[in-house]
């Protein structure tokens, strides 16, 4: 892992979990100047390019598209890529990402409440939930009272029909 490569991944995390970035212009900009990412470019371009972008790591397969302009430039002979505004760079680290095989522990967490993304670092990409210790508990806790209400109301009605 370079520090290039880390620095694609909290890129990346930071622009999935920007809802309410994006409600404005003006924190929309605020965002990307706090990240010396260049001009802000379109709002809406970054807003389709988040759901596109959101939809894919869901694995939904319909056609989604993320527009935004993205350089290759030759630098001391190596093939990089980069970019003038917020959104190019956004794309530039996923493509980046991409290609070093890293996409795939890009996830959602599942919790109704939660739905944020989250890079999976564990060995196996087992990993399920942004945080065990919050979404995991909760999650975790909900089923075990449902299960465990299930089974008193179970052992209610077989002790009344026992007596």
């Amino acid at each position: 892992m370079t520090v290039g490569w880390d620095h694609d991944v909290e890129l990346l995390l930071d622009f999935l979990n920007t809802r309410h970035v994006l409600d404005s212009e003006a924190s929309w900009r605020a965002w990307v100047t706090e990240r010396g990412l260049g001009r802000s470019g379109e709002i809406a371009q970054a807003r389709a390019a988040r759901a596109a972008l959101r939809s894919s790591i869901e694995g939904s397969s319909g056609p989604q598209t993320a527009a935004g302009v993205v350089h290759v430039e030759l630098t001391d002979g190596v093939p990089v890529l980069s970019s003038s505004d917020a959104l190019g760079a956004v794309l530039a680290a996923s493509a980046r990402l991409a290609v070093l095989g890293s996409w795939e522990r890009f996830k959602i967490c599942p919790a109704d409440d939660c739905l944020r993304a989250f890079f999976d670092r564990s060995r196996n990409r087992s990993r399920t939930w942004c945080s065990m210790q919050v979404c995991g508990n909760r999650e975790k806790a909900r089923t075990f009272r449902k299960r465990t209400r299930a089974q008193n109301t179970d052992l209610q009605k077989s002790t009344l029909a026992t007596v």
